[in-house]
This record gives structure tokens, C-alpha cells and sequence, in this order.
């Protein structure tokens, strides 16, 4: 099957899946009209199988930070630098129409130690099947090798970005055929069966830049383009400490006070108008105004309350917790500031929470999930 699909496959085509396919179409509101189940049902199968383009491809995917302080659970980023790599191949030994997860390699030995190779229980190894099943392949079977970036439990989206990189490749080795909000879908089957039905880290993994999500049945996404002279850093500070999602989520109020939801509100209203502004001071300070998520999560993190304070006092335009953390994110607009502030965030985690911690300062990835190289032998 590899052979014939580098006879027939033309050099146009491929340049344009290595160069172009990282541009994501920039459409203002992604409508996902159908639930994943729906999506992958058998009566839903294109009816012709299309046949691969490439023997491997290796895709990245960018992690993210979700939520941004008031936008909990409908709203995110992706920042560069950091991510997961998936390199996804055409394996005969593979039985048809079916995933293998071979091996798994990562920056933090410890994380690798704990994922399972098993792709029904592997963050990828979900998505691509996912994806598999959307496109109807049975033809042949598929070999994935997973390169960790990211830390798990670290509030910067690790499963999202195993998810997000997986489902790209496996769209591209089949010639492209899933729409973006494919995508998030097949990434949203891996990411409800780990931390819960939620589209704040999937969506701008894939997407890149920030992502609102306005509904979630049906699933419709609106991209908010952050201007593109204005300058956006994101300073990233995560402890030796695991925050698991479904623990961190377990600590949220079920109710909250009417005057906690109007400040709330407001607060992510103004967010997503300076993100549209370009106006990082008031980013800043909106996302660090959470009253409902913040509160509750910041006293599980040992330190948390000092290193936002840390922060602030040392010229960040505001500070809150990524994702679920441990993670703490500071903004800012100039890269110096953003080190020195990283230095003193980095001390009150030492001095307030016993933890070390290690310190990345990232700008905003706009393409995200794309694919790096490809190969038709």
C-alpha cells in the first residue's frame, strides 16, 4: 500500500502537506455539529477509504494554557517551545484498521514511566484511532512513536498536545481529509476519558493562538485573533509537583454566590476584549481576577499565593494558575522582564512551597498542531 501511494502520490501535493498544512484555516466560529459518538458511528464511514500519501509523517503539537484565570473551561491559548512529538508510520505488522503505540520517549523520564503503551488507555494512541475511524481506514495498520515535551499533570495541556499531535498526523498521512473541527472532535474522544469532556487545552493545541469555546453541545469554537505587532509573553513557572486534573477539579465549589458570577463574568468579558485589543495590560489583569476557580485551587499548590504575589510585585501585568496547575503563568510584553520575573517567581516557590521549579518564558503560538517532516518511501 506505501508503494503504491508514492507512485501515485505527486510532488505538488506533497509540499503542500509539509509546508501548508500548518496554516489552519482562520475562520472566526468553527460549528462541530455532531458529538464524537455521532461522528464515529459506523453509518457515518466515508465510503471510500482513502489510501495513505506518505509511509511516516512527524507531527508537533504546542502546549497550552487553559483557561486563563476567569475563562474556566471556555477559554484558551498555545504557547511555543514547549509540546509533544509524535513520528506515525505505516506498519505491515500492524493487523488493518488498527493503532499500535511502539514506543514512547520523553524530557521527563518519570512521566514516560507512567503512560501506557495500550492505545485505548495513551492520549494518542485515542485521538489516532479516533481519527482513523473518521477517515474509515482498514486497509492498513499504523505504528506511533511518542516523544513527551511535557511534564504530565503539569497544567499546560500534556494530553492535549499528545492528542492534538496524533490526530494531525494521521490526518496528513491520509491526505488531509478531516475538517479542523474533525480534529477536535477525534482529540476530544482522548481527552473526555482522561480529564473530562473539556475543549480549553484540545481546541488551541490544534488551532494555535486563543480559542474561545462559546457551546459545548454542539461544540462551536470561535478563534479570537491576538494582533499580530503587539508583543505577548507568557512567563511559565512549574514546580516538581503534580496537580492530577480530576483531583484539582474535585476541589470546585458546585454553587456560587450571584456577585461571584457578575465579577467572574465581567472580568472574562474583558479578557476577551483586550485579547482582540492587543491590550496586554489589561489581559493581565483580568486574567489574574478569577474569584470562583483560583480561590480554591491556589491553597493545593504549596506556594501558589506567594509566587502570584512575587510576580506582581515584580512588574507582571497579572499572574494566575495554567490549566488545573501546577503550573503558574505571569504575562507580560518584553522578554528581559519576563526572565527577571521568572527568577522571582522560581524563589517563592522555593521559599514559600519547598518546591523547585523551572521557569520557560514563551510567546504565543499562532499555527499550532502542524506536521514537521514527511516521508513518501
Amino acid at each position: 500500500m506505501a508503494t503504491m501511494a508514492a507512485n501515485t502520490f505527486t510532488s505538488t501535493s506533497r509540499a503542500y502537506l509539509c509546508h501548508q498544512y500548518p496554516s489552519f484555516p482562520r475562520t472566526s466560529t468553527i460549528r462541530c455539529s455532531s458529538h464524537p459518538t455521532k461522528t464515529l458511528a459506523p453509518d457515518k464511514l466515508p465510503a471510500a477509504e482513502p489510501s495513505p500519501v506518505f509511509h511516516s509523517v512527524k507531527s508537533f503539537a504546542p502546549a497550552t494554557v487553559a483557561n486563563l484565570g476567569p475563562g474556566f473551561d471556555f477559554l484558551g491559548c498555545a504557547v511555543d517551545t514547549l509540546g509533544d512529538t509524535v513520528t506515525l508510520s505505516i506498519d505491515p505488522s500492524i493487523p488493518p484498521g488498527t493503532i499500535t503505540v511502539s514506543s514512547i520517549t520523553g524530557d521527563h523520564p518519570s512521566a514516560v514511566s507512567k503512560l501506557s503503551r495500550n492505545p485505548n488507555f495513551n492520549c494518542a494512541g485515542i485521538a489516532a484511532a479516533a481519527a482513523m475511524r473518521m477517515l474509515g481506514v482498514r486497509s492498513v495498520g499504523l505504528s506511533l512513536h511518542l516523544h513527551k515535551g511535557l511534564p504530565l499533570g503539569s497544567g499546560l495541556g500534556s494530553s492535549a498536545a499528545s492528542a492534538a499531535a496524533a490526530a494531525v498526523a494521521v490526518n496528513a498521512l491520509f491526505g488531509g481529509g478531516l475538517s479542523q473541527s474533525d480534529l477536535v472532535l477525534a482529540g476530544l474522544e482522548s481527552e473526555k476519558k482522561v480529564s473530562g469532556y473539556h475543549a480549553d487545552n484540545i481546541a488551541p493545541s490544534l488551532m494555535g493562538g486563543f480559542v474561545l469555546i462559546r457551546s459545548y453541545r454542539p461544540l462551536q469554537l470561535m478563534h479570537l485573533e491576538f494582533p499580530v505587532d503587539r508583543e505577548l509573553l507568557f512567563v511559565l513557572v512549574s514546580p516538581e509537583f503534580e496537580a492530577p486534573t480530576k483531583k484539582m477539579r474535585a476541589a470546585l465549589p458546585d454553587l456560587v454566590k450571584r456577585e461571584e458570577h457578575v465579577a467572574n463574568s465581567s472580568q472574562a468579558a474583558a479578557l476577551v476584549a483586550a485579547i482582540l485589543q492587543g491590550n496586554v495590560r489589561v489581559l493581565g489583569s483580568a486574567l489574574s481576577c478569577d474569584g470562583i476557580v483560583e480561590p480554591k485551587r491556589a491553597p493545593l499548590i504549596p506556594g501558589m499565593v506567594d509566587v502570584k504575589k512575587a510576580a506582581v510585585k515584580c512588574g507582571a501585568f497579572g499572574c494566575t494558575i495554567s490549566g488545573s496547575g501546577p503550573t503558574a503563568v505571569a504575562v507580560v510584553d518584553d522578554e528581559d522582564k519576563g526572565k527577571e520575573i521568572g527568577e522571582r517567581m522560581v524563589e517563592a516557590f522555593l521559599i514559600g512551597g519547598r518546591l523547585k521549579a523551572s521557569v520557560v518564558v514563551a510567546k504565543l503560538d499562532r499555527v499550532g498542531a502542524r506536521i514537521i517532516s514527511c516521508n513518501a518511501d
